[in-house]
């Protein structure tokens, strides 16, 4: 009589792979570059917004989503964005340089927050104003980063919003969906999530972002850098590493 077949062994879940050299070199680059940014203006108004013919990079999302936290983790600054203890209180663009030896080659632009539910309906729809009138209008809008929970997934005022900036998007305007707080979700549910988005994000690129665990944090900023500099630009050279302290 056979005996019976034994059963495969169980395996770990296979670890990701570490970055290759050249490839943790440019995002290391890139995270140096995005760490110079400072800030410029603010405005109520698309229109009191100046014309700093520099391309911008908007960050935009629902309140709560983790936006200020997602530009302070890639700008490696802690109060850069201002993350307000009531959520949905910022009404303004605010606008950053970023760029090395002091020179800005890129704006980066925040927008307001959107979908806060004690926020005024007047307010809501002024701001939904503001942001439709920049992501439809401002020329030298180069690509766009949606933060989301991916807890929650995209919401109905996402899709309304990639509704808007999609004929831009078929134009080249680069776009780019940050599923924020990856950290709270499973690997089987990051997955999940990650596979849904990309095919709502129609076209753009989708990450799993965390600002605790550094995940993805990387592979964002190098993305960005590659968005508003022309192709086959040579990175920015990584600041060197400082030297270790001898003890006394």
């Amino acid at each position: 009589m056979p005996s019976p077949r034994a059963k495969p062994a169980a395996y770990p879940p296979r670890a990701a792979p570490a970055a290759a050299p050249q490839v943790a070199e440019r995002e290391r680059a890139a995270l140096g570059w995005l760490h110079t940014a400072h800030f410029l203006t603010s405005a109520p108004q698309l229109e009191h917004l100046p014309p700093l013919g520099l391309p911008e990079i908007a960050f935009v999302g629902r309140s709560n989503a983790g936006k200020s936290t997602a530009i302070n983790t890639l700008t490696q600054q802690t109060r850069l964005a201002f993350a307000s203890k009531t959520p949905g209180r910022t009404q303004h663009i605010n606008l950053f340089g970023v760029g090395k030896q002091k020179v800005d080659d890129a704006v980066l632009a925040d927008l307001p927050g959107y979908g806060y539910a004690a926020v005024p309906r007047e307010a809501k729809l002024r701001w939904q104003r503001v942001m439709g009138n920049y992501l439809m209008t401002r020329e030298n809008l180069r690509g766009v980063v949606l933060m989301c929970d991916p807890r929650h997934g995209m919401t109905e005022l996402d899709e309304i919003l990639l509704d808007v900036i999609r004929p831009r998007v078929q134009q080249g305007l680069k776009f780019l969906v940050l599923l924020t707080k990856a950290d709270k979700l499973t690997r089987s549910e990051g997955a999940k999530v990650l596979s849904i988005t990309r095919l709502q994000a129609g076209g753009g690129e989708v990450k799993l972002f965390s600002a605790l665990k550094k995940q993805g944090v990387g592979e964002a900023a190098e993305l960005l850098w590659r968005w508003v500099h022309p192709e086959g630009a040579d990175a920015p050279a990584a600041e060197p590493e400082p030297p270790p302290q001898e003890d006394a």
